[in-house]
């Protein structure tokens, strides 16, 4: 007779989950680096130690973070609204040229004081835009919002491919970028933070959006959870019927879920462009919006857990390299085995080991395994949600 489910403790589900299926993606990873012939315990501590064992490595890593959590947020907007919203990489890349509009014509006008709230507003727009066509798709006509989004990233790419090599390529020019932005049209370093420390930055992007992205992740808690609109997403990401039968508009929570979901994606643009490479080229997202989606599974789709999760997947991004450049064996190639794993336990296998801490939770104490209906609203509150 099978155990019936029940509703783990939020520490148990937003805590020790997660953790026990990162140990085990850690493990199997490890084993696939003993197929090639290499000691998984160093590579281990090679990986950590260029991540976070230098000003250096630290600063990438948070840099990398900061896209990680853009993406993260858009995608868990979306799920809270019931819907998986996969075009976080189009609404991204084309919120690229919210940027190019605001840097390519200010910034040889104003301080980046100024243009950053104005890149923030256009990007955020971009991306909003962008995800309102399969919104309203799925709002009006029922169209599977997969299938949509997904599909909005292969024209998204293009649309780029035609604005940055037959528009805004300066003349003369053979890479498909636009000009570099003045120094104003560039973002300051917060690599002094970590100097601050001890710890010594030659030169990484790191930058003030990592600041904008914590505070997005902040109001997204607000949103989701202190907002009347945020429980109108909840409820209809949790029940459709229920939420109609309350009154809640089906259409409003679509479009309006998915617009924010897209600002979000778009505000990604700011990081590699403005802060990093000081134009805007082709593909500057690198597939970021895909790991956004594995980043808001295993934060659970809330802020705090992205956030992690981010500073996870930039750990992974910055000791990764670090490890392929120490072990030549273990190539770029085999990091991106890795993270194929932590995405897979902590997506598609997130389920695996819940029944075994439901039965352990349970042997340890009445009430440990499952909650109350009181229990459950209790430790909603506490956790946000």
């Amino acid at each position: 007779m099978t155990t019936p489910y029940t509703k783990l403790p939020a520490w148990a589900n937003y805590g020790l989950i997660p953790l026990l299926n990162l140990l085990v993606a850690f493990a199997v990873a490890g084993l696939v680096v003993l197929l090639v012939g290499e000691n998984p315990i160093d590579a281990a501590v090679i990986l950590v130690k260029g991540a976070f064992g230098r000003g250096q490595g630290i600063a990438f890593t948070l840099y990398y973070a900061t896209t990680f959590i853009f993406t993260g947020l858009s995608v868990a907007v979306a799920v809270h609204c019931g819907l998986f919203n996969i075009g976080t990489e189009g609404q991204a890349y084309i919120a690229g040229l919210g940027v190019a509009l605001v840097a390519l014509n200010l910034d040889g006008l104003a301080p980046w004081y100024v243009l950053f709230p104005l890149a923030i507003i256009a990007c955020a727009a971009l991306g909003a835009l962008w995800a309102l066509g399969p919104a309203y798709l799925r709002a009006k006509r029922g169209s599977h919002i997969v299938i949509t989004t997904i599909m909005s990233n292969f024209i998204a790419a293009s649309v780029m491919v035609y604005m940055l090599v037959d528009v805004l390529k300066p003349a003369g020019s053979q890479a498909p970028q636009t000009r570099n932005f003045l120094e104003s049209g560039q973002l300051p370093r917060l690599n002094w933070l970590i100097e601050l420390f001890g710890s010594k930055v030659r030169s990484a992007p790191f930058n003030i959006s990592f600041i904008l992205a914590l505070f997005m992740a902040w109001a997204v808690w607000v949103l989701i959870w202190r907002t009347r609109f945020g429980y109108e997403m909840r409820t209809y990401g949790f029940s459709p019927k229920a939420a109609l039968y309350a009154g809640i508009s089906e259409t409003r929570v679509i479009i309006l879920g998915m617009m924010i979901s897209g600002a979000l994606a778009g505000m990604t643009a700011l990081n590699p462009t403005m802060g990093d490479q000081h134009n805007v080229a082709l593909d500057f997202v690198s597939g970021a919006g895909f790991v956004g989606i594995a980043v808001a599974l295993m934060g659970r789709s809330h802020p705090v857990g992205i956030v992690l999760a981010a500073i996870l997947f930039g750990m992974l991004y910055q000791g990764g390299a670090e490890l392929a450049f120490e072990k030549p064996a273990i190539s770029r190639d085999m990091i991106v085995i890795i993270q194929g794993l932590v995405i897979l336990f902590a997506g598609a296998l997130e389920h695996m080991l819940r029944p075994q801490v439901q039965a352990l939770l349970a042997k340890l104490g009445p009430g440990r395994g499952a909650q109350t209906p009181a229990g459950r609203a209790s430790a909603s509150a506490e956790n946000g949600g």
